[in-house]
């Protein structure tokens, strides 16, 4: 990987200088996998994880994946509690260390981080009040209010019978009800949060979207473009994801509904 030389700076703005419309490296981090996107190659990087993975094996495998491979921004998606840009909770699913861990040193540039969920809600964003649902390895959540992004943790509340949404909706909550039984289940549990949160419209990403015979009303699925289109949103705007979406909307919103962002294989999350 290459990225620009932030121990001496960028002699136009010194370190970690990053220019108006900067090469994004987007990193989609999922129980499952890691995908990886920069604008202008052919194919994505998609690098297995699990519970063994940690953020320096990650790094390992990027660099050399991502070897000759140029940018000058990162932005990454986490399937975890993120706050104010910093990870502040280890993954459920992925190995330990992912707290306190320096992106920026290890990746050689500036480095924005969001809950995963809330990346693919803001590249799914096309204005109004959005409820995202991602349904993965565990029930990613976020939800968009005219411009304002706001990740949630829906996924651990509690729901039935003593059991949290994500028991109901997950992924293992598929393998042990099988797929009849679990459409359903995640038919009642977008219901009431409909309910609860009275959205406009609802998105539901995630790899286990395309398992749906059919969706729930109000409801379309999303796509894994749409974490890569929310990486780089994330560095428009001033930077700010909330001023980002204020920009989606009238004609710019069909331009991003439409533009390209170098490869865009449909698929969910994972």
């Amino acid at each position: 990987m290459s990225a620009p030389n932030r121990a001496h700076g960028d002699r136009r703005g010194g370190a970690g200088w990053v220019p108006a419309r900067p090469r994004i490296l987007v990193l989609d981090v999922g129980g499952a996998h890691v995908k990886a996107y920069l604008p202008g190659r052919s194919t994505r990087v998609v690098i297995p994880t699990g519970p063994g993975m940690t953020p320096g094996e990650m790094i390992k495998q990027l660099r050399r994946r991502l070897a000759g491979a140029h940018y000058e921004a990162v932005s990454m998606g986490y399937p975890g509690l993120v706050a104010h840009g910093r990870i502040i909770r280890e993954p459920s699913h992925l190995g330990q260390g992912w707290v306190g861990f320096d992106f920026e040193r290890a990746l050689g540039a500036p480095v924005r981080i969001v809950n995963d969920a809330a990346m693919q809600a803001l590249g799914s964003y096309r204005g109004g009040r959005m409820l995202f649902l991602g349904l993965g390895t565990g029930l990613g959540s976020a939800m968009i209010v005219e411009g304002e992004l706001q990740p949630m943790e829906l996924g651990h509340l509690p729901w039935k019978k003593g059991r949290i949404y994500e028991e109901y909706v997950g992924e293992a909550a598929l393998a042990r009800l099988r797929r009849r039984k679990w459409q359903k289940e995640v038919f009642e549990a977008v219901e009431t949060l409909v309910t609860a949160l009275e959205p406009d419209y609802v998105v539901l990403g995630g790899g286990n979207v395309r398992k749906l015979k059919k969706l729930p009303p109000a409801a379309r699925a999303g796509n894994n473009r749409d974490a890569f289109t929310g990486g780089l949103r994330l560095w428009m705007g001033g930077g700010h994801a909330v001023e980002a979406t204020r920009g989606v909307s009238g004609k710019n919103r069909s331009r991003w509904a439409s533009e390209p962002h170098g490869n865009r294989s449909s698929g969910g999350r994972s």
